[in-house]
């Protein structure tokens, strides 16, 4: 993929904004990940993702939380006062010091990246920052150190900048996400930018020729046929009276792909009001290993969402208004000349066949601008034949990944 832009653009005046300083993100890999912090992230998953379900109804919906969370906790280094603490409870992070959050987050990132030899996951962060202004040098390193983020000066008022910004996103999503920015004009000072890029293999892949096109059942009554892949032997499986469920592993199985069915008698609002945080690691306890099949869509989606409304819903509003304190990023922040936070902008891309999983996901936050034995049983049988939800997650820190849901597979 090739990559043109004016040099004058970017990387020409940062020295000049902030020092510079290396830091070597290799240094975290070795640290213990803070099971409070996978906590939080995971609390704020799932408050996230009600949120959005509530707002987007019977639509299909992937995000993930984890990318949002990155980035607005790489905002939330440089707040203060009350926007800290309001910040603070929406990301679940009150008690945390803010120390532990972005170390926890660093090992865990790493950890993440390295999971297993046949997936692919990154994560990427970028600062992009409006030339001429000052920003704290605690505050950039903070988001280089810890969130290994590159930090671009850019001239903002520049037609062409925002195709600069869609290169790097374009770039770190392996062209899934091709753009964030639509506008020619950015009237902020600062963009922050987290992406990240999943592609797993199933551990047991479909057979392409048991693909078939079968009946979906669409929440408005009617019915439409989409290719159903097929799969059979042991998987990692739990039932009960609203739901069936199955783990679809990766590679080595420390990451996996979780479908949840609702029974047929199940309406998908009264699921959704069964789906917190505390009954999913409730629920992920008990799968365990149960012969049976499945028939699963192949799916292709990709969905955006502004995030204002969602997280001034979850209690972080003031840090969209005038009372907004961003101190600790930049000197230019004060009560008469106020930094808020204008937009917060997600952007997901997720592709399930029979080889396996595809999926990537930016979020902007921008415009920061002035203003064991196992008994006999019944094998089961699992057809994804109507609307559902999924997620990606890792098995071995419970952190979430994506989740979504599926009304109409694509």
């Amino acid at each position: 993929m090739s990559i043109c832009y004016s040099v004058n653009i970017v990387d020409i005046a940062a020295n000049y904004l902030y020092p510079m300083t290396s830091y070597s993100f290799d240094h975290f890999c070795d640290l213990t990940i803070d099971s409070n912090v996978v906590e939080a992230n995971t609390k704020f998953a799932f408050k996230l993702f009600q949120k959005i379900l509530k707002q987007e109804g019977e639509k299909n919906v992937f995000v993930s939380p984890i990318s949002v969370a990155i980035a607005l906790i790489m905002t939330y280094n440089g707040a203060s006062g009350d926007t800290q603490q309001a910040m603070a409870k929406t990301l679940e992070l009150q008690g945390i010091s803010l120390e532990k959050v972005n170390e926890a987050n660093a090992s865990l990132v790493r950890s993440l990246e390295n999971a297993d030899s046949d997936v692919k996951l990154s994560v990427s962060n970028s600062l992009w920052a409006r030339q001429g202004i000052d920003f704290y040098p605690e505050f950039i390193q903070t988001n280089q150190q810890f969130y290994d983020a590159k930090i671009q000066v850019i001239d903002f008022d520049n037609p062409h900048s925002p195709k600069v910004i869609n290169s790097w996103v374009k770039k770190h999503t392996q062209g899934k996400i091709e753009k964030i920015i639509d506008n020619t004009e950015i009237d902020g000072i600062l963009l922050l930018l987290n992406a990240i890029y999943f592609k797993g293999n199933w551990t047991e892949k479909f057979d392409h020729n048991l693909t078939v096109k079968l009946p979906f059942y669409l929440l408005n009554g009617t019915t439409k046929y989409h290719p159903l892949m097929s799969g059979s032997g042991s998987y990692n499986y739990y039932e009960n009276e609203i739901f069936q469920a199955v783990s679809l592993p990766y590679g080595e199985e420390r990451l996996s792909f979780y479908i949840f069915l609702p029974r047929k008698s199940t309406t998908l609002e009264s699921f959704q009001q069964q789906l917190s945080m505390k009954n999913w690691q409730k629920w992920i306890k008990e799968f365990k290993l149960r012969d049976g099949t499945i028939k699963l869509p192949r799916f292709k989606l990709e969905y955006e969402l502004q995030l204002k409304d969602v997280l001034s819903n979850l209690g972080m509003a003031v840090a969209f208004t005038k009372q907004a304190d961003f101190a600790n990023m930049t000197p230019i922040s004060t009560n008469s000349n106020p930094v808020v936070i204008k937009e917060v902008k997600h952007k997901t891309f997720i592709e399930v066949n029979e080889e396996g999983t595809e999926a990537a996901a930016v979020t902007e936050v921008f415009d920061i601008t002035i203003g064991g034995f196992i008994p006999f049983e019944e094998p089961f049988q699992m057809v994804v034949d109507r609307p559902f939800y999924c997620g990606i997650g890792d098995n071995q820190t419970g952190t979430v990944l994506f989740m979504g849901q599926v009304v109409e597979p694509m």
